[in-house]
């Protein structure tokens, strides 16, 4: 079966070499192009040491460079791992230093942070730099552009298996970054179309997923989370393994995202929850364009809200709406399809994906009708990277069968499908009543008068904790909210002892670069500031 991404890449690059291969502003390369690039940037990394496991940094955002340098690295079984281009200098030194980088390509605009980290990571020997659409390249460090150009075409000549390394780093919800191991087969099989998502089957071989993109005709995907996350990388690579397009933008703009799906007709849109769908909605009312051909948008990394799923399906007629669940310690974990509800408090609920499972404190399988801990069997990641202990306690043994059980509550149903409740590591204990955020959030958001919402417990000297909230409001709202009656919005469809106690508004609430709340940043703020409102528990 399958080697590595590389191999698989170049099936498609075999089989439809002059096809379009990657979009960014108006620049198109094929297959072969792109092949080509690759190895060459190849060629010139193992001239500089990379090779079978060799860990290379790439701080970059989406681009065509960005996917050159990862298919690079997969050529010499070297292992590319993903720098959050958001982090500051501090941030970044503890993630070179606890990912072993000894090489890092990044784009230009980042040139700032990565010197001041650099010079705090002795171990950092080489910086590869990759001038962008805002900043040239830096002229004290070798440059992309220049050492591609410089080097043979031809593809290396290196032996690659299924046991080549793949590393994710994940910031999480809270804590610090920690790379999530896995074997490229593995993360294939999970994510990259290895197992068909619709049918939960293994594809028949390697190559059957460029034997099918060369019978039919391409389509065109429009992928707008960055590529340092699993929501966008792994889409990436399904299309192009399968010989279809990919559309990148340099950054989200909804404005240009729009102009871009009128100008390049895409078919299916990739997106990251509310973070990325409220805008994109709001952009689109402003400045309707025409998106003939748009006939998928698909969320992943951050569930999206009952009243936006709502809202996209209002926006284009005959559009179809996608919400996955996954991670990187987990990979797929199931799929479900949008439809009209007006109650904003209903579960999202997706057909699980192969290995999927609901389990009990013990590891064990529970009844149709129970709640448990979601978990995933199967192709599992190795553990994280440096830290036996956080990998003891996620992954188990469970009757001779390797395990991943999550901090997400989910309830299995009786059709087996399963519906989500919210993270346990995120539940407000109020006076013994347990509240999951998520599930408080989609109804806060839901409120005519707000815009976003990060939902979080504040210390309570009786209750413990009580539910409170950090808010944007809607350019409806005036720049005031009625609390009474957001309280009795929420009260219509949610338990009382749910209802937010205390209200932060803010101009923006902060999320992580995947869209998912940065529930760490919400209580920093709600403990620097004054709530904009209170009210006391009944």
């Amino acid at each position: 079966m399958a080697n590595n991404f590389a191999d698989l890449f170049e099936h498609s690059v075999d089989a439809m070499p002059d096809r379009i291969a990657l979009v960014e502003q108006g620049r198109r390369i094929t297959y072969r192009e792109l092949d080509e690039r690759a190895n060459r940037l190849a060629h010139h990394l193992a001239s500089v040491g990379v090779g079978r496991g060799t860990h290379v940094g790439f701080q970059m955002h989406n681009s065509i460079d960005t996917m050159q340098t990862l298919i690079a690295c997969f050529k010499l079984a070297a292992a590319p791992v993903n720098i959050n281009f958001r982090y500051g200098p501090d941030e970044l030194a503890y993630l070179y230093d606890n990912a072993d980088l000894e090489h890092l390509v990044y784009h230009a605009c980042y040139g700032e942070a990565v010197r001041a980290a650099a010079q705090r990571s002795p171990r950092l020997k080489y910086l590869l730099c990759a001038a962008d659409d805002r900043t040239a390249a830096d002229t004290e460090v070798d440059c992309l552009a220049e050492v591609t150009d410089a080097a043979p075409a031809t593809r290396p000549d290196i032996t690659r298996t299924a046991d080549d390394r793949f590393i994710m780093y994940t910031g999480g919800t809270t804590g610090m970054p920690k790379g999530v191991l896995w074997r490229q087969e593995d993360m294939w099989r999970v994510l990259g179309g290895g197992i068909d998502f619709y049918s939960n089957e293994p594809v028949a071989d390697e190559y059957q997923q460029s034997r099918t993109g060369a019978a039919g005709e391409p389509s065109t995907w429009l992928i707008l989370p960055p590529l340092m996350h699993l929501a966008a990388m792994m889409p990436t690579f399904i299309a192009l393994w399968s010989g279809n397009c990919v559309i990148f933008e340099p950054r989200f703009d909804p404005a240009a995202v729009w102009q871009t799906v009128a100008a390049e007709r895409p078919g299916v849109m990739v997106i990251t929850g509310d973070a990325m769908a409220r805008p994109l909605i709001d952009s689109y009312r402003a400045a309707p364009v025409d998106s003939t051909g748009l006939f998928m948008i698909a969320s992943g990394a951050a569930l999206l809200t009952q009243a936006t799923k709502n809202d996209l399906l209002d926006l284009i007629p005959n559009l179809f709406v996608s919400d996955s669940i996954g991670s990187s310690e987990t990979g797929f974990g199931g799929i479900g399809f949008a439809q009209r509800d007006t109650d904003p408090s209903r579960k999202p609920r997706v057909s699980i994906g192969r290995g999927a499972v609901v389990v009990d404190d013990d590891g064990r399988p529970v009844q149709p009708g129970d709640q448990g801990w979601l978990a995933k069997t199967g192709a599992v990641p190795l553990g994280y990277y440096k830290d036996e202990a956080k990998t003891a306690k996620l992954f188990k043994t469970v009757d001779g069968e390797r395990i991943v059980i999550t901090d997400d509550r989910a309830i299995l149903e009786d059709d087996g499908t399963i519906s989500l409740i919210g993270r346990g590591n995120m539940v407000i204990n109020t006076g013994g009543e347990k509240v999951f955020a998520e599930e408080v959030e989609g109804v806060v958001k839901a409120h005519p008068a707000v815009y976003d919402a990060t939902v979080i417990g504040v210390d309570h000297p009786r209750w413990g904790q009580q539910v409170a909230a950090v808010v944007s409001l809607s350019a409806d709202a005036g720049g005031t909210l009625d609390l009474p009656d957001l309280q009795a919005h929420v009260r219509g469809h949610l338990a009382g002892y749910k209802v937010p106690r205390a209200i932060w508004v803010t101009e923006t609430v902060t999320r992580s670069p995947s869209g998912k709340p940065d529930y760490t940043w919400a209580r920093k703020y709600a403990a620097g500031h004054a709530p904009d409102y209170r009210a006391d528990r009944e």
